[in-house]
């Protein structure tokens, strides 16, 4: 779809948000476009509560935006996000494109993990249910990524299987 098919299907608002300032056409898949404002595209940093309209737009019934939805609040990280996506209602090929392009998970600094990686806490951890905190600084090697989540990773520090949040560590 071109930008002007877009906006008329959306009403001249970012699909996601409702904002109208400078609204792009986003290729969300290779069948699937949508419109977005330039924070919902990626372009601008989110202000504070910005991704809480994804609450509302995970009831959209165009799939692009479904998809973008789906894919968006697995990166936000939070537990409501993580009911949202649980949440939502999609039709079994639109569940399949957004869960086509696998996640990616990045460190603190933004560069690419991938599984067995090796990185380093970059701030004391206490780890709940274990007892202890993990402390600045330790290596965690053989990273496993969450499949579902690209803000958590899984490993062991000191003998205990747990999951880390990748804004926490920087890989080695």
């Amino acid at each position: 779809m071109n930008i002007d098919q877009l906006l008329e299907r959306s009403g001249g608002v970012c699909e996601i948000c409702g904002g109208t300032d400078g609204l792009v056409r986003v290729e969300v898949t290779a069948t699937d476009d949508a419109v977005f404002c330039e924070i919902c595209a990626g372009g601008v940093d989110a202000p504070n509560g910005h991704w809480r309209a994804l609450e509302g737009a995970a009831w959209s019934v165009e799939p692009a935006v479904q998809i973008a939805v789906w894919r968006k609040l697995g990166e936000v990280g939070e537990a409501w996000a993580t009911d949202a996506q649980l949440g939502m209602m999609m039709e079994p090929d639109v569940a399949a494109r957004a869960s086509a392009i696998p996640l990616v998970h990045k460190d603190a600094n933004g560069a690419v993990l991938a599984n067995g990686d090796t990185v380093v806490l970059i701030k004391d951890l206490p780890v709940k249910g274990a007892g202890f905190t993990a402390k600045r600084g330790t290596a965690v090697r053989s990273i496993s990524l969450v499949h579902d989540n690209a803000g958590h990773i899984e490993s062991r520090v000191e003998g205990q299987r747990i999951v880390i949040l990748t804004e926490f560590v920087k890989r080695k």
